[in-house]
C-alpha cells in the first residue's frame, strides 16, 4: 500500500494540489468561477478536490457513503480554515438538493457504480439551469485501471495491468499476496463495474452533451504522486483511439489513455424529481 492510502490527510493535500493546479483550470474554461457558487462532488472522500472551489469562495458540498471520509473532510476543511459541508450519505437518498448545484464534480466514482445509466440519469436532476459536471475516472486499459495501489502487499501495489488478467488469476495473486478478503472482494467489485471510456461516453450521451473531453497519457495526478509531468494525448491520438474503440477488433495504438476528463452540459430536455435509489 502506498503512504497516501493510510495516510489520509496527505492524500487530502495531494488531491487539492491537483485540483488546484489542473481540474479547477480546466473547469473554469466551460464555467467561470464566481464567489457564492454551489458546487457538489459525489464520493467526495476527505474532500481534497473540493478545498480550491472553497478556497475561490464558492459554497461546496460533498457527498459520500463512507462516514470515516466525511469525518476526516470536515476535520481536513477545518485544519485549513475552510467552509464546507459533509454529508454521510447515498446523494439520491438526500432531499432538498435537487436543482441547486452550478457545478457537479464526480471524481474517480463512475468506475465503482454498478448501475451506470441510471446514476447518470439521477445525477442531472442536481444541476441548476445552466449548470455543468465534470467528470474523471481511470480508464479501465490503464496500468493501475483496477485500483491495485490500495494493495498492502507492496510488490502487487506496483504491479500494472494486473487487473486485466481473469479473475481467478487475479484473485488467486491477491490472495497469494495476503490481502483481506474484504480487500480483495472491493478489488473484483471494482473489475466488475470497470469503466472503458466507450461504455462512459455511450452513457453518458444519453443524457448530457460533452462540452469537452481530454485524454491523458499521464494522469494529472501523478504529477504529486510520482513526479511525472501530466501528458496530454493529441488530438491525432484521440481520433485514433476513437476509431479503435469503434472497430469489432481493437487495434493496436502507441499510447493507451490513462485518465479523462470530461466536462458535461444537459441536453434540453425537461427534468423531473430524480427517483430514490441506493445507486452508490
Amino acid at each position: 500500500m502506498q503512504e497516501r492510502q493510510h495516510n489520509r490527510e496527505l492524500y487530502f493535500k495531494e488531491l487539492a494540489l491537483t485540483s488546484r493546479t489542473y481540474y479547477l483550470p480546466y473547469i473554469a474554461r466551460f464555467k467561470r468561477m464566481e464567489r457564492g457558487m454551489n458546487v457538489l462532488e459525489v464520493g467526495c472522500g476527505d474532500g481534497g478536490n473540493l478545498l480550491p472551489f472553497a478556497e475561490t469562495g464558492c459554497n461546496v458540498t460533498g457527498v459520500d457513503l463512507s462516514e470515516n471520509r466525511i469525518k476526516d473532510a470536515i476535520r481536513f476543511f477545518a485544519g485549513q480554515q475552510a467552509q464546507g459541508t459533509f454529508i454521510a450519505s447515498d446523494i439520491f437518498l438526500l432531499k432538498g438538493l435537487e436543482h441547486s448545484f452550478d457545478l457537479i464534480l464526480c471524481h474517480d466514482v463512475i468506475e465503482h457504480i454498478e448501475r451506470k445509466a441510471a446514476f447518470l440519469s439521477d445525477l442531472k436532476h442536481y444541476l441548476k439551469p445552466g449548470g455543468i459536471v465534470f467528470m474523471s475516472f481511470p480508464a479501465w486499459q490503464m496500468p493501475f485501471g483496477g485500483h491495485q495501489q490500495i494493495c498492502r502487499n507492496k510488490v502487487i501495489s506496483h504491479l500494472p495491468f494486473i487487473h486485466l488478467l481473469p479473475s481467478p488469476v487475479y484473485k488467486g495473486i491477491l490472495k497469494a499476496g495476503g490481502e483481506t478478503q474484504a480487500r480483495i472482494e472491493e478489488l473484483l467489485s471494482i473489475k466488475q463495474t470497470r469503466t472503458p471510456i466507450e461504455l462512459f461516453e455511450k452513457l453518458a450521451k444519453q443524457e448530457f452533451t460533452f462540452a469537452d473531453r481530454q485524454l491523458y497519457f499521464i494522469n494529472p495526478h501523478y504529477e504529486v504522486k510520482f513526479g511525472l509531468k501530466p501528458r496530454r494525448l493529441p488530438a491525432k491520438s484521440i481520433l485514433t483511439l476513437s476509431a479503435a474503440l469503434s472497430a469489432p477488433r481493437s487495434s493496436a495504438m502507441t499510447h493507451w489513455p490513462t485518465t479523462t476528463l470530461t466536462m458535461l452540459r444537459l441536453r434540453p430536455r425537461a427534468c423531473s424529481a430524480p427517483r430514490a435509489r441506493n445507486t452508490l
